[in-house]
């Protein structure tokens, strides 16, 4: 039992980690290497994890084997031994009590062999037991947050000689939800965003991506973020949905900071149309719909408004049309469009485009953005822009360097300035 314990242990761990990470590998760069021609190099990688795979299944198999015979001749031995002294006492043994007895020896093989594999199998497989409580264990990291803001949890301040910097002593999570500091179920109402002298890293010791942004935008407000790679435009977009706690700073939306709010609360009254966009496997309905809170009206309203009705209509199954996991039997096209449905269905007053038309063609741009003019007029809309022509109409220009905001303002006097930083990135991209 303790050899099928180690050598199941041995198995699991290699599914879990090299496995797995070989074939997600070998599949989502399958183009590029048969692009390069290395099948053969994949191949042999991938023939080598599944011989190492079988290296701890196939010992495993025959232990198991060795056990089933080990068990068989004790049965056979308990039931020859019971026959030879039934045979040897038959002048003295009551032929009733022989017949019972040669009978119970008969099944006694079953029984032992059900009870010996029970008994293994529940040694064996506690090891998903012990993986459960490994991962349990992990350590967390330790998040930062405001000093100026009071933090509901049971950690304690550790206050340096700047007041500026916080840092929990203890590794916390930050809490899903958190009843002290609920919003009010309309909130945001206007979309009003104020980052203040914020400040991000991504593991602590590392230098800070964004250092120290003050800025306000008004509700409605349209505004594009532009910078050159590693500027911090995507940073901007994990700190306002809190996908990394912050190293200082606050970020007020309607005069609630978010940094002392519950993740789900953040998270759900803000919306983000992604560069690639994320869909399910299920219904074309579910993907749109998740949580089923609206009506089919609803839902074929916005389909209607993304441009996708045609589209939909033409489908066999309709709403109900089954999607891959990923979308993968649909479009780059249609998936983003599905995904501006769905931010169409929710109609929060802050939304988020990161570099969402960067994999798509023109004409799907164009409807993009044609639907966010009309349908988003009172929402406040951050668009990370890759094509600086989709942020040209846009109220103000936010332009960030090394994470930092070098330049905020209409993209008509960025542009009429020729030694700013946006007049140079829209030279560059043959705007001017």
């Amino acid at each position: 039992m303790a050899t099928n314990y180690t050598l199941y242990r041995t198995s699991l761990h290699f599914k879990d980690t090299s496995l797995p990470h070989s074939r997600s590998l070998s599949v989502t760069g399958a183009a590029v290497i048969r692009a390069y021609g290395v099948q053969s190099r994949f191949i042999k990688i991938s023939e080598e994890k599944v011989d190492f795979n079988q290296m701890c299944i196939f010992p495993n198999i025959i232990s198991n084997c060795w056990l089933f015979v080990r068990l068989e001749l004790i049965g056979s031995l308990i039931t020859f031994f019971t026959s030879l002294f039934a045979v040897l006492g038959r002048e003295t043994m009551n032929p009733g009590l022989v017949g019972l007895s040669v009978s119970y020896a008969l099944q006694i093989t079953m029984t032992l062999n059900m009870l010996v594999r029970v008994a293994s199998d529940i040694e064996t497989n506690i090891v998903a037991v012990e993986r459960i409580k490994e991962y349990s264990e992990y350590e967390q990291v330790a998040i930062f947050v405001s000093c100026l803001k009071e933090v509901v949890a049971q950690s304690t301040l550790v206050l340096g000689g700047d007041l500026t910097k916080c840092e929990l002593k203890e590794p916390l999570e930050a809490p899903w939800e958190n009843p002290a500091t609920q919003p009010s179920k309309d909130w945001p109402t206007e979309g009003r965003v104020q980052f203040i002298d914020y400040k991000l890293r991504y593991r602590e010791g590392l230098e800070l991506v964004l250092k120290g942004l003050n800025f306000t935008i008004s509700g409605g407000e349209k505004v594009g973020i532009v910078g050159r790679t590693g500027a911090g435009k995507s940073s901007l977009t994990l700190a306002l949905f809190r996908i990394i706690e912050p190293a200082g700073g606050s970020i007020i939306i309607d005069g609630v900071d978010i940094i002392g709010l519950g993740l789900h609360v953040v998270r759900s009254r803000i919306t983000i149309i992604p560069q690639d966009p994320v869909l399910f496997s299920g219904s074309l309905r579910q993907n749109l719909d998740p949580f089923n809170n609206l009506s089919d009206d609803a839902v074929w309203k916005a389909i209607d408004h993304a441009h996708l009705k045609s589209f939909v209509k033409s489908l066999p199954a309709g709403l109900n049309h089954q999607v891959s996991e990923g979308g993968d039997n649909l479009s780059v096209g249609q998936r983003q469009l599905i995904c501006l449905a769905r931010a169409l269905l929710r109609k929060t007053k802050v939304l988020v485009l990161d570099e969402a038309t960067a994999a798509v063609d023109l004409e799907t741009d164009d409807l993009i953005q044609a639907t966010m003019r009309k349908e988003f007029q009172d929402c406040t809309v951050l668009t990370i822009a890759h094509r600086l022509n989709t942020i040209l109409d846009s109220n103000r220009v936010l332009v960030l360097d090394q994470g930092q905001v070098v330049e905020f303002d209409t993209p008509q006097s960025l542009l009429q300035k020729k030694d700013s930083v946006f007049y140079g990135m829209a030279k560059d991209a043959g705007l001017v």
